[in-house]
């Protein structure tokens, strides 16, 4: 692996270097103070990002050369070994992976998983022994008889509207997971969704998607960083980009903070401006 924005041409990089070069930037304290945190994909930037202070949300995405964020429904395909890597890198760091319901069915999630690999380091952060999963839901129309919801190393997390069925939120309970209401109609609202997790402790957040979720976060301005995987394929047809939903009015500014590369994949690191 090649890190392109130094001179220091070819290394093995290890699980370690790879989670000093992916190491959460340090912030103020962590929300979690009184208020009342609204926000909404309508929201102004500023404003989802005070209701969010001391939090950060990463997200994790692949693409095809021609734009695709999956093949057949999966981004397996179009992924590769050191994706894999950077993958894991990036949960062993998380308090908690925030991922939609149409992701868990179709990628078949299971609980995170403690690693050796990162267990000085979470403990050195006061972390638990392996990231939450917080699974966005409106509808919750999920399976929790899986082990993502009965199994999980730490509780997973339900996130929903305060519209949500009573039946499905009792369901969602009973199989052990914490149901969290974090917007006041059907659907979740982003900027008060991080709020909501920050208020847990939960404030180096990774968001792995799906596209439909990271658009909302995006629009919403309390998506901090891009972690984005440029795959040297292509798959033509016509699936979703790594984003999806409305046309935001001024396109959103990054800055590229790092590149790696292995076997032709650029691992890209893009922060917001």
């Amino acid at each position: 692996m090649t890190d392109q924005t130094t001179e220091a041409g070819d290394r093995e990089w290890s699980l370690d270097d790879l989670a000093d070069a992916y190491a959460y930037p340090e912030r103020g304290p962590a929300a979690g103070g009184e208020g009342d945190v609204q926000g909404s994909p309508g929201a102004g930037a500023a404003e989802a990002r005070s209701a969010g202070a001391g939090v950060w949300l990463r997200a994790n995405m692949v693409s095809s050369l021609d734009g695709a964020a999956q093949h057949d429904g999966r981004s397996q395909p179009i992924s590769s070994d050191a994706d894999m890597r950077i993958f894991g890198t990036l949960r062993g760091l998380a308090d908690a992976v925030v991922v939609g319901a149409e992701t868990v069915r179709t990628e078949g999630y299971r609980p995170a998983r403690a690693r050796d690999v990162f267990a000085e380091r979470r403990a050195a952060a006061g972390q638990g022994p392996a990231p939450a999963i917080a699974v966005v839901s409106a509808s919750l129309n999920l399976d929790f008889s899986l082990p993502l919801f009965t199994e999980p190393l730490v509780p997973t997390l339900v996130l929903t509207g305060a519209a949500a069925s009573p039946e499905r939120v009792r369901e969602a309970e009973r199989a052990g997971a914490e149901v969290v209401v974090a917007g006041d109609g059907p659907g979740v609202e982003p900027a008060r969704a991080v709020h909501a997790l920050a208020e847990r402790g939960l404030v180096r957040l990774l968001t792995e998607g799906g596209p439909r979720m990271l658009g909302q976060f995006a629009a919403a301005g309390v998506l901090d960083e891009l972690c984005l995987t440029v795959s040297p394929t292509m798959t033509v047809g016509d699936a979703q980009r790594i984003a999806g939903g409305p046309v935001l009015a001024d396109p959103a500014r990054f800055a590229l903070d790092s590149v790696l590369e292995e076997a032709g994949f650029l691992f890209t690191r893009y922060r917001l401006l």
